[in-house]
């Protein structure tokens, strides 16, 4: 049980099977757009970047231009696609659908809804955010076995962002609400992750700042399975998205409870 009254005791893998299966469902309906957009996006992300600044900046710390962003544009693809969905959807889901009230009607718990929506909300965003790194290869990013460790980094942060989402959509009451978090939270995370520049340029509190940031932790594995890994440095930021996933995961079920139940 955890400080917000979240057990991981009271999760049946059947439930969450369930929730994730109604998603896989529905997703199968709709998944032409939905995958294009978030698929063609960073795409565009990567060339207009990588191109446009590639002509001013050729190398940054002895790599590609193109192949810098190229990396870092995996974790930016996965922020967008889960922290998205997780707002928008979730919110759409509990007040206009009423589909959270639908599952709590089954034999369906709050943490089972929650634990099955982000599963699939991460584990979707994170096979997206593959499509950047696939599109580096063709620019001469080298291929190279530590890459297979790329989706499961992905969906792990896909994971954390999906669940971020879902807390903000707990928390708020209308879609326009989600502009003071877009503006104000999701932005800055997206601008100082150093997907398209390096941070040691920036003031030192601002680097600081940066490592609390779970998209620079997920940016810096990518870049370090493209091109070396650091043992040490790789588990301090594996471990610092797996505990921003569990946080988030622990708040997001705790306020939608607060939405739904109490």
């Amino acid at each position: 049980m955890t400080s917000t009254g979240v057990s991981l005791r009271r999760i049946e893998p059947a439930g969450v099977l369930a929730v994730a299966a109604r998603e896989w469902t529905v997703f199968c309906y709709f998944w032409r757009n939905q995958t294009f957009a978030a698929v063609v996006e960073p795409i565009v992300n990567l060339l207009a970047f990588g191109f446009g600044f590639g002509a001013l900046v050729s190398k940054i710390a002895g790599i590609p231009y193109i192949q810098f962003v190229g990396t870092g544009v995996v974790a930016t693809s996965v922020l967008f696609s889960a922290v998205f969905s997780g707002m928008f959807d979730s919110l759409y889901k509990r007040r206009y659908q009423r589909i959270y009230d639908a599952l709590l009607a089954a034999p369906v718990d709050v943490e089972e809804i929650v634990t099955g929506e982000v599963l699939f909300l991460g584990t979707r965003a994170g096979i997206y955010g593959i499509a950047p790194l696939i599109v580096a290869f063709f620019f001469g990013l080298t291929p190279t076995p530590a890459m297979l460790l790329v989706p499961f980094i992905s969906i792990l942060t896909g994971i954390g962002f999906a669940a971020f989402g879902m807390l903000f959509a707990a928390l708020a009451s209308r879609f326009d609400d989600f502009n003071y978090v877009i503006s104000g939270l999701i932005t800055p995370l997206f601008l100082l992750a150093g997907a398209f520049f390096p941070l040691n340029q920036l003031p030192e509190w601002l680097r600081v700042a940066a490592q609390l940031n779970p998209l620079y932790h997920c940016i810096e594995l990518v870049r370090h399975c493209a091109f070396g890994l650091q043992p040490g440095a790789d588990l301090i930021h594996l471990g610092a998205l797996a505990v921003f996933a569990l946080l988030a995961w622990a708040a997001a079920v705790w306020r939608t409870r607060a939405r739904l139940i109490d």
